[in-house]
């Protein structure tokens, strides 16, 4: 579809990844977590809303997750919070 960005790029303090989704395989989580599992990488994020961005994910209509600074924390409190990403890679066997 014309609206799917072609890979989602998740931007954490440390590190950036940016994963296609044509390797997506699926997503679950509820309003304080969410995980994204890809063909190579798992994404596990923290924090709060993160209802809509579930259902986001799910549909690929997402390019762009990034990690929540401590000045965000203070904004719009009804707003999507990411407190915390982890990147983990899948090794081969």
């Amino acid at each position: 579809a014309a609206d799917r960005p072609p890979a989602l790029e998740i931007v954490c303090f440390k590190q950036t990844v940016v994963l296609a989704w044509n390797q997506f395989l699926f997503a679950e989580g509820s309003d304080d977590w969410l995980r994204i599992a890809f063909a190579t990488h798992e994404i596990v994020i923290e924090g709060c809303g993160l209802l809509p961005l579930v259902d986001a994910v799910t549909a690929q209509r997402v390019a762009s997750i990034r990690q929540s600074s401590r000045r965000d924390a203070f904004g719009n409190p009804s707003a999507s919070l990411v407190r915390q990403i982890e990147v983990r890679r899948f090794d081969a066997a």
